[in-house]
């Protein structure tokens, strides 16, 4: 199995190199091809003339702002994938509703990966991408760079976060590329439980035993929280252990508890020292 089609959400000017020089890394690692695919978006904002209608000057600098930014995005992407040599093509949709649109959403169903960066924490507003609507709405696994990784690495040491849900197990098996070509991959459980198949003391065994059949040179490890959350053991585990991949099912809760409660997946998303993967 490889990746043979990878969508690069190029979202803006600052972050779109970092996502197009990750994604042209792996397609020339796994022979893909690459779409860059970016959404351009006005700002709603109220613009109300004397008359109470739109004030069309405004709307007009808006959309030009938008369409100057994709232009540069495209510019900076296509130069680097003839420098690459990749296979690419470019898609750019204009819509109010942003990266949520059915076209782009289309798009990213029939990618092998899709790639996307954090957003800047200082500027989080600059940022227009919902992952949240691309993993609940596209069916497809999304890895994210995390905004201090401008240049991409090589993936040598992955965990794998195991709560024996069904979204582990699918971002596990998406994952699988990556984690027949590191050097170590750990099934991580953070307060395991007895089931059917096996004690809490050797959670994730069987799902290490089906990596090892493809040939994953893999180990297995649990943590208790104590006085810490999932997250924060998680993300202990990722800097003691200078993690280069997280992969996790994303949203085993629904997206109303999400909500309401928070949940790991956003406490990751928000505090990202490694590059992460992520399904539902």
């Amino acid at each position: 199995m490889s990746y043979k089609t990878i969508l690069a959400i190029l979202d803006t000017s600052d972050n779109c190199a970092a996502v197009a020089d990750l994604a042209f890394a792996l397609a020339a690692e796994h022979d893909a091809h690459v779409i860059g695919l970016h959404a351009e978006t006005v700002s709603v904002v109220p613009l109300v003339a004397p008359m109470e209608i739109p004030d069309p000057v405004a709307m007009q600098a808006l959309h030009e702002m938008a369409h100057a930014e994709t232009v540069k995005i495209e510019t900076i992407v296509r130069r680097k994938a003839e420098v690459e040599g990749v296979s690419f093509e470019w898609r750019s949709f204009a819509s109010s509703s942003g990266y949520g649109s059915a076209p782009l959403i289309e798009s990213a169903r029939s990618a092998d990966l899709l790639v996307a960066s954090q957003a800047d924490p200082a500027r989080p507003s600059d940022s227009h991408v919902d992952v949240d609507n691309f993993l609940l709405e596209s069916g497809r696994p999304v890895l994210m760079i995390p905004f201090i990784i401008r240049q991409p690495k090589p993936i040598k040491r992955v965990l794998v976060a195991w709560n024996g849900s069904k979204e582990a197990a699918r971002a596990t098996f998406d994952a699988l590329p990556f984690l027949k070509a590191a050097d170590e991959v750990e099934v991580f459980s953070v307060d395991p439980v007895d089931n059917a198949l096996q004690s809490a003391e050797v959670a994730g065994a069987e799902i290490a035993a089906t990596l090892a059949r493809h040939g994953v040179n893999v180990t297995l490890a649990t943590a208790t929280t104590s006085d810490k959350s999932t997250s924060e053991v998680i993300e202990n585990r990722l800097s003691d252990s200078s993690i280069d991949l997280l992969v996790m099912g994303a949203y085993t809760h629904s997206r109303l508890w999400q909500m309401i409660f928070g949940g790991t997946t956003k406490s990751l998303l928000h505090s990202m020292t490694a590059m992460t993967l992520l399904s539902r």
